[in-house]
């Protein structure tokens, strides 16, 4: 066996070749602790920004039902498509695929992009179909996203629109309970973290951040099945007058609840790409009228109340015309002597003046001021108005015969239908509400019980065959109301062809469940007279819904008479 001897080359070569191995396992090493533990923070979050998102989850908005719980307002899941600028731009092969679908220019996407490229979010198109969010995510364009979000629904579209209002793209009231209790019904979203593909889509859900909390939901006093019936009738009766707009209200003479509000013209919240402006506003909270008639009733209370006349005191209105000063008062003929009853029937302006001049003016104006006129009703309604009261002085005799009649003051439909709640539940006024509840927040008296009593009887005057508001009859039940044919005031006085014809009502008689307030604005033609085309209305409205609520009828002499004609056929 031979000896083999290691040259110092070779030596030097294996020191090498180990030493380069240690080096490099040393160097390896280090690379892993610098990885691992020095870096580790660094690097991570370098890899999540590449693949993690922190993405937004939406809350949807509390629905908004009416008083039996049937929805008025309700939040559905859509999608919308934002684009990272940076990205996108890399995909240009790709933008006509994307326009053809969201119906969009190409070169408005390109000015949008260019000009946003520094951002790393962008809206491209808000609130698409479900089948269109499917397309967009198929064509795996980098750079374009889809986000869930909600958007609002209407059932009932334009027939509830005034009350409900709407939300804007970001879920925001805009107008009515939507803006009003916007605080309630938004929700607050939430966050959570995903994996992402290049594409950007979702491949993994890792955790959630903070939890979405939905909005409260809201029960309004609304009872939808009044709401359209009342819809139905006031735009029937703007249309065959061709009238200008109109508004009707309907509350519970108890808890002060809205049950019905519709104007005319409305329009729908679900699609408003050609809405008008002026169309949005709830004019029967936000649009003043002078009164007319419809006030006698409060004339009469404050005479009653002065002590100077009783339920059977008369007026002499002969000979049909009445003289103050240089101003002249008349009614439409010469009533003679007649008693506050019929003052109110007739609907006799020489009536309701001569109780007017025969008290004082303070008596005749804290009346006005107890009912609610010139104070908004504290309803919450946003722009809510509270309309003009007018206080002559004791020498202002013209001022005061026309404030008894109604002109000189302005009201809101709501302020009307409330004041005639106050007459229907015995003097005491509720407040209005209209979010539903089971009894009134608070109650104020305005008119003692007995007189608030006598003057629903006489309004019943009213609704008879005799009566002005014969039109407002319901059948089977007896009814109290007052017409009112207003003229309109312009810039020369009052116009001799433009008018608001108004009825304003209680039901049943015997014991009030129901106030409505008709008016109809501008009505062309010749009929334009409350107890011609508002009391209508509330006859067709108010004979539904006392059914509807399943109020029992209360005029026994009409159901006495119907009892003999079946008697006599033999149908019974």
């Amino acid at each position: 066996m031979s000896n083999q001897v290691h040259s110092p080359v070779s030596h030097f070569r294996l020191l090498v070749v180990v030493g380069i191995v240690f080096s490099v396992a040393a160097i390896m090493l280090w690379r892993a602790v610098d990885l691992h533990v020095m870096n580790k923070d660094f690097l991570q979050s370098q890899g999540n920004a590449r693949y993690m998102r922190t993405m937004p989850v939406a809350a949807h908005r509390g629905v908004i039902t009416d008083r039996y719980g049937d929805p008025l307002a309700v939040s559905t899941p859509v999608d919308s498509v934002w684009i990272n600028p940076a990205e996108f731009l890399t995909e240009r092969k790709s933008w006509n695929k994307l326009t053809t679908l969201l119906s969009l220019k190409i070169n408005k996407i390109e000015r949008l992009v260019l000009q946003r490229a520094k951002r790393e979010f962008v809206y491209l198109k808000r609130h698409i179909r479900p089948e269109l969010a499917e397309k967009i995510a198929a064509l795996n364009i980098a750079g374009v996203y889809l986000q869930r979000e909600y958007r609002r629904y209407y059932p009932t579209g334009e027939v509830a629109a005034h009350v409900l209002g709407f939300t804007n793209v970001d879920d925001v009231g805009q107008e009515g309970m939507e803006l009003a209790y916007n605080d309630w019904l938004r929700g607050e979203s939430g966050r959570k973290m995903v994996i992402k593909d290049r594409l950007g889509r979702t491949v993994k859900h890792v955790e959630s951040i903070q939890a979405a909390q939905p909005g409260k939901d809201l029960a309004l006093s609304i009872d939808r099945r009044l709401q359209y019936l009342t819809y139905r009738e006031l735009k029937r009766a703007v249309l065959q007058y061709k009238a200008k707009s109109g508004s009707a209200v309907i509350m519970d003479t108890k808890t002060g609840e809205v049950l019905a509000m519709v104007n005319q013209p409305s329009y729908n919240p679900n699609n408003r790409s050609k809405l008008k402006s002026s169309h949005l506003r709830n004019r029967a909270v936000t649009d003043v009228f002078e009164p007319g008639s419809t006030i006698k009733p409060f004339t009469v209370a404050a005479a009653l109340e002065s002590g100077k006349f009783k339920v059977n005191s008369t007026v002499n209105t002969s000979p049909g015309y009445y003289q103050i000063g240089k101003y002249v008062v008349q009614d439409i003929k010469n009533y003679g002597r007649i008693d506050l009853s019929t003052i109110l029937s007739k609907s006799s302006n020489i009536g309701a003046s001569k109780l007017a001049l025969a008290i004082s003016a303070k008596n005749l104006t804290d009346i006005h001021s107890r009912i609610g006129f010139g104070f908004i009703t504290g309803s919450g309604f946003p722009g809510e108005v509270g309309g003009i009261i007018n206080t002559p002085t004791e020498k202002q005799l013209v001022e005061r015969a026309t404030l008894s009649y109604g002109y000189g003051l302005s009201v809101t439909p709501l302020q009307l239908a409330r004041s005639y709640a106050a007459i229907a539940n015995d003097g005491v006024m509720p407040d209005v509400s209209f979010i539903r509840v089971s009894e009134a927040a608070n109650e104020t008296r305005v008119l003692a019980a007995n007189h608030a009593k006598q003057i629903l009887k006489m309004l019943e005057s009213v609704v008879s065959k005799k009566g002005t508001g014969s039109r407002a009859a319901v059948s089977g039940y007896r009814i109290s109301g007052k017409t009112g044919t207003v003229k309109k005031a312009d810039a020369g006085g009052y116009s001799l062809d433009s008018y608001v014809a108004v009825f304003a009502g209680m039901a049943p008689a015997s014991n009030p469940r129901l106030a409505m307030v008709v008016t109809i604005n501008e009505p062309r033609g010749d009929v334009y007279y409350g107890g011609k085309i508002a009391a209508p209305v509330f006859s067709k409205v108010m004979s539904g819904a006392l059914r509807l609520m399943d109020v029992a009828p209360d005029n026994y002499d009409i159901k006495a008479a119907q009892f003999a004609k079946f008697s006599a056929r033999g149908e019974i």
